[in-house]
C-alpha cells in the first residue's frame, strides 16, 4: 500500500519530490508521458476516468485535476525539466487540429517537448510532414482508445516519415487496463517487421504484455519503454510485474524512461518515482531512468529547476 504522503499541490509535495532527485544527485525530471491537452477534450478524458470503475472494478481518482496552469506549475514545482503534451485522437479528423493545439502549447511552454499525434486516415501523411517540419520533438500514437491497428496500411506513410526522422512515438500499445481489439504485441511486431527502425517507445512497459514487449526492446535498437504507472501499488493490483524480469530490466536501463501519466493518474506523483526505486535496481538505473535516458534522448542540457516559493 502506499505510505501517506504530502497533499497534492501542496508545498510539502513539491519539496518531497525534490528530495528524490537531490539524494539522486540528478538536476531534476524528465518525464516523456505528462497529458495537456485542449479543455473539452481533456474535460472528456477525466469524465471516462470518472465512469471507468465498474469497468476496471475499482474507482480512478484523477489526483491532480486542475487548471492548466496550475498543473504546468505543479511540474515545475517538481523540478520536472522536460515532459510532453501527449495527445491522441478517437477519430478521423482531429489529429490535425489537435497538432496545431499542441504547437501552440509548446510555443508558450519551452519546457514541453512538442508533441504530435495521427490517427490512419488518408491525409496522415500531410499533416504528419507538417508536424515534423513545425518541430515535432514526440509523438503519440494510443492505439487502445484510437481503435485502430499500428499496421493499417493508412499509417505506411507516417511511420516512413517518422523512421525517416527519428522521432521518438510514445505507443499505448499493450492491453491493459482494458484490452482493445488492436491491442497486443502482434500488430508492433509486424510494424517493427516493416521498420525496424522505428523509435518506439512502449507505454506502461506494455503491461500487461510485459514479456513481450522487454523482448522487442532487446531484439530492436531503437524500441524503448516507458514506466507510466509501471510498478505502481495501483497497477501491481492489475498484473505484477514479473520479478524474474528484473535482471533484464536492469539490463535495459539505458532503454527505460520515466513516465507518469500526470495528471491522470489515481496516487501522487512521488508515488511513481517510490514504485521505480523500489524494484532494488540501484542508483544508476534510477538515474538513466528519471533523467539520463530522456535528457540524451531529446538533447535536454541540465539546469537549474524553478525554485520553490
Amino acid at each position: 500500500m502506499c505510505v501517506s504522503m504530502p497533499q497534492p499541490f501542496s508545498p510539502e509535495e513539491a519539496r518531497s519530490v525534490r528530495a528524490f532527485t537531490e539524494r539522486l544527485g540528478l538536476p531534476g525530471l524528465i518525464d516523456v508521458h505528462t497529458h495537456f491537452m485542449p479543455k473539452q477534450v481533456l474535460d472528456k478524458v477525466w469524465a471516462y476516468f470518472d465512469s471507468v470503475g465498474p469497468i476496471l472494478g475499482r474507482e480512478w481518482p484523477i489526483t491532480y485535476r486542475a487548471q492548466e496552469d496550475e498543473r504546468v506549475a505543479t511540474l515545475r514545482s517538481f523540478g520536472v525539466l522536460g515532459y510532453s503534451s501527449m495527445i491522441y485522437p478517437h477519430k478521423p479528423g482531429m489529429a490535425q487540429w489537435l497538432n496545431g493545439w499542441a504547437i501552440d502549447f509548446a510555443a508558450s511552454h519551452p519546457d514541453c517537448l512538442q508533441t504530435a499525434t495521427f490517427y490512419p486516415e488518408p491525409q496522415a501523411r500531410e499533416y504528419v510532414a507538417d508536424a515534423i517540419a513545425a518541430g515535432a520533438r514526440i509523438f503519440k500514437s494510443h492505439i487502445q482508445v484510437g481503435d485502430y491497428s499500428p499496421d493499417d496500411p493508412l499509417l505506411d506513410p507516417v511511420w516512413e516519415q517518422i523512421d525517416a526522422a527519428q522521432i521518438p512515438v510514445v505507443i499505448h500499445c499493450g492491453s491493459g487496463p482494458a484490452p482493445g481489439a488492436h491491442t497486443g504485441p502482434e500488430p508492433i511486431r509486424r510494424v517493427l517487421g516493416q521498420f525496424p527502425t522505428l523509435p518506439l517507445i512502449v507505454a506502461h512497459m506494455g503491461i500487461p504484455e510485459y514479456v513481450d514487449f522487454l523482448e522487442l526492446a532487446e531484439r530492436y535498437d531503437n524500441v524503448r519503454l516507458d514506466t507510466t504507472m509501471s510498478f505502481t501499488d495501483f497497477t501491481e493490483q492489475i498484473g505484477l510485474f514479473p520479478t524474474e524480469l528484473l535482471g533484464r530490466l536492469g539490463d535495459l536501463g539505458h532503454k527505460v524512461l520515466f513516465g507518469s501519466d500526470f495528471p491522470n493518474i489515481p496516487y501522487p506523483y512521488r508515488h511513481a518515482l517510490d514504485a521505480c526505486e523500489r524494484l532494488g535496481l540501484g542508483d544508476d538505473w534510477l538515474r538513466a531512468v528519471c533523467f539520463g535516458n530522456a535528457a540524451e534522448l531529446f538533447g535536454i542540457e541540465p539546469k537549474a529547476p524553478t525554485a520553490l516559493a
